[in-house]
């Protein structure tokens, strides 16, 4: 299988680690990823709130690029960067005049018939009994709170990808394997996503309660597939065991990571010890 890859800033920055368990894990299924060749930020995730023309133009230009190229599908692993790719194919295949305006801005021709899609899509296009034969180990001792954020299932009428207020794709798929997802409350709450830098506070607060919670329903790991999920829960854990006197110890792997290990990837190929919270 050969698809469209958009690997948005995160990816090629700051969650890096993110791409290296992506591709790898993809590579070990036999999935090629084809990288968007000269694409741009989609301007998750200020755009919007400064700028509606732009909202939609900056997303526009890398839809324009893969229909250029011929991309009938494109992955976008961060879910901040597929949401604003929908929403942009969503507003453009509506509305004739806005595609023609928006093409003439992007200085490209976009119609918006690139389907989007996220992590998750690709392993279940694989099938998840594909990926358990191909599986070299199980994944014993694990269980995670999948936690799908806010973005990875809304707005409902845009990505239309599982259930909105209870998905359980994660949990299918890390069950197949081996592994014993818990049931919580906190799946589908918000991590305070791009507010990392901005008011943190509020970033240490939703962590605390999201991790709190996936503890106290007996989780040992949680599993995400956003890498600005994972800042907010891996890389600020310490910050927030400081500001609630809290002794939270919990790894976040991105799901690419446990099927990776359960294809047997080393760790340092998807790059968990990278990560600021390490599994003892």
């Amino acid at each position: 299988m050969e698809i469209g890859y958009y690997p948005g800033c995160a990816l090629h920055g700051s969650s890096n680690d993110y791409e290296m368990s992506v591709r790898a894990c993809l590579a070990a299924l036999g999935v090629r990823l084809r990288e968007l060749d000269d694409w741009i930020c989609c301007g998750a995730t200020a755009a919007h709130s400064l700028n509606r023309k732009l909202a939609v133009a900056l997303p526009a230009r890398n839809l324009g690029l893969a229909e250029r190229d011929g991309m009938e599908e494109l992955l976008a692993p961060c879910p901040m960067c597929s949401v604003q790719l929908m929403k942009a194919r969503c507003l453009l295949s509506a509305d004739a005049d806005l595609q023609k305006e928006i093409s003439t801005i992007v200085e490209l021709d976009v119609r918006g018939s690139t389907r989007i899609c996220n992590l998750i899509q690709i392993f279940q296009r694989v099938g998840y009994d594909c990926i358990q034969k191909a599986a070299v180990q199980q994944l014993e001792g694990f269980r995670p709170a999948c936690y799908y954020g806010c973005l990875l299932t809304r707005p409902p009428g845009v990505v239309q990808f599982d259930d909105c207020e209870q998905p359980s794709s994660m949990e299918k798929l890390l069950s197949s394997l081996g592994a014993e997802p818990v049931e919580w409350n906190y799946k589908t709450e918000c991590c305070g996503a791009g507010m990392t830098m901005s008011n943190e506070a509020t970033v240490l607060e939703l962590g605390h309660r999201i991790l709190t919670n996936a503890t106290a329903h007996g989780a040992n790991c949680l599993v995400v597939a956003c890498p600005m999920c994972h800042v907010n829960l891996d890389m600020k854990q310490a910050a927030i065991n400081q500001r609630y006197a809290a002794a939270h110890d919990l790894v976040v792997y991105y799901l690419s990571d446990l099927v990776g290990l359960a294809l047997g990837l080393a760790p340092a190929a998807l790059g968990i010890p990278r990560h600021f919270v390490v599994r003892k």
